[in-house]
């Protein structure tokens, strides 16, 4: 069997970078606005009579309200132009984001939180298929590292809503960034665009075409997007386990002060996460030009490194090793992010990428949820943080199995854009 092998100078559509600039700039606002409502918690509820529970369900029905929608989106996308898409998600949620500092009532709040879960969704499934339209080969994971990056740095800037809900209201900030999100989608108007056709190659199905059914019908066809959707699965088990309670592994097991525990548990962790992404998707570009199958096994190395670093992290009883433990854990579990659409294009059809992207994300935030309550089910049982975390490495295992058993599709391979 012969497979393309991509040339290093292949030429990449005009302008292709630039999208990945701004749909990184989008990605970033689309992360803070949905997660700085969590760092404004006494603003809020000192301004809006509420009680804790109504507070944490106005986290929770953003979450069930974007995955849900997630595969509708994302088919969405593949129906008719990402680009219109993109700048109707970016317009959309920043005038919910604008409309949420004029709340007064706990009702209206958890309107603008339901909206912004509806108009956000559409969001990355769109734009990582539009990446991945215009970088072909030998930039296509770098190009969805970087995007995922503008990601992470969105929630890293999450405490601006607390610090600007101190220095001045809480409102401030969500008419601000609103104003900030609309503007930025006008821009987006005149400049972002899907790609020509005369420069994409491969054989797309007719948009007009394609239905939902038909979609996910074909998708589940596939045993090796099985296989993907089963591993994203046990990851975002992992991912959200790890990140929601390391702040509390720190405290409890070194006795740190709750600011330091959280320091610890966030100030090392994403910069190795950001440098992850952008590493791993260097390495599967460079691997891809000789090996078809590189952006798949860079995230099953990634991950057999990742997973025994969570158990030395919490086998030691020194500081600094675990701190370095998590780090590497963060660095190479973000092989698996930067990679996973790319990996998605040589395994399903072309026309349904960002619906199956958008399937993904409906199991990642389903599964990411539920992965959170079980860990405080543990602990309820007296079953302590570092038998749960030991137990992510070993649901980390599985889900690294699964995806060394998936097999590019032979005939996305013979047709792999240039």
């Amino acid at each position: 069997m012969k497979f393309k092998i991509i040339p290093v100078n292949a030429n990449l559509p005009s302008g292709a970078w630039l999208v990945v600039i701004f749909l990184a700039v989008g990605g970033c606002l689309n992360y803070l606005d949905r997660i700085m409502i969590t760092t404004m918690r006494p603003s809020i509820m000192s301004a809006i009579p509420m009680t804790e529970a109504q507070f944490g369900l106005l986290t929770s029905v953003f979450l069930w309200v974007y995955g849900i929608l997630s595969p509708f989106a994302g088919f969405l996308a593949d129906k008719v132009n990402r680009s219109s898409i993109i700048i109707g998600s970016v317009f959309l949620w920043s005038a919910v984001t604008w409309m949420t500092g004029y709340s007064t009532t706990f009702g209206e709040l958890l309107t603008t939180r339901i909206l912004m879960g509806c108009s956000e969704a559409c969001f990355i499934p769109a734009a990582l298929a539009l990446i991945v339209d215009y970088h072909r080969g030998p930039t296509q994971s770098r190009a969805t590292g970087i995007l995922m990056v503008g990601i992470m740095v969105g929630s890293g800037l999450g405490f601006i809503g607390g610090w600007m809900a101190e220095k001045h209201t809480w409102s401030t900030v969500f008419i601000l960034l609103g104003i900030v999100g609309i503007v930025f989608s006008i821009l987006l108007a005149f400049t972002l665009k899907d790609i020509p056709k005369k420069e994409h190659s491969g054989k797309e199905t007719d948009k007009k075409k394609v239905n939902f059914y038909l979609a996910i019908k074909s998708l589940f066809k596939l045993r090796s997007f099985i296989l993907i959707f089963i591993a994203w699965g046990l990851m975002g088990i992992v991912a959200w386990l790890v990140v929601g309670w390391l702040p509390t592994y720190f405290l409890e097991k070194f006795k740190l002060s709750e600011g330091i525990a959280g320091f610890y548990a966030t100030g090392y962790f994403y910069p190795a996460a950001m440098a992850g992404l952008l590493l791993g998707g260097y390495w599967a570009d460079r691997w891809s030009r000789s090996n078809p199958r590189a952006r798949i096994l860079v995230q099953v190395i990634g991950i057999a490194i990742a997973a025994p670093a969570i158990f030395i992290a919490t086998e030691t009883r020194t500081l600094p090793l675990a701190i370095v433990m998590f780090m590497v854990y963060a660095l190479f579990k973000s092989f698996i992010d930067t990679n996973m659409m790319p990996a998605l294009c040589l395994v399903v059809d072309p026309s349904y990428r960002a619906t199956a992207y958008g399937v993904l994300n409906f199991v990642a935030c389903i599964i990411g949820g539920a992965g959170l309550y079980t860990g405080g089910v543990l602990r309820d049982l007296n079953i302590g943080l570092t038998s749960i975390y030991q137990f992510a490495a070993v649901i980390m295992i599985i889900g690294m199995v699964l995806l060394w058993l998936v097999k590019p599709r032979v005939n996305i391979l013979n047709e792999q854009d240039l």
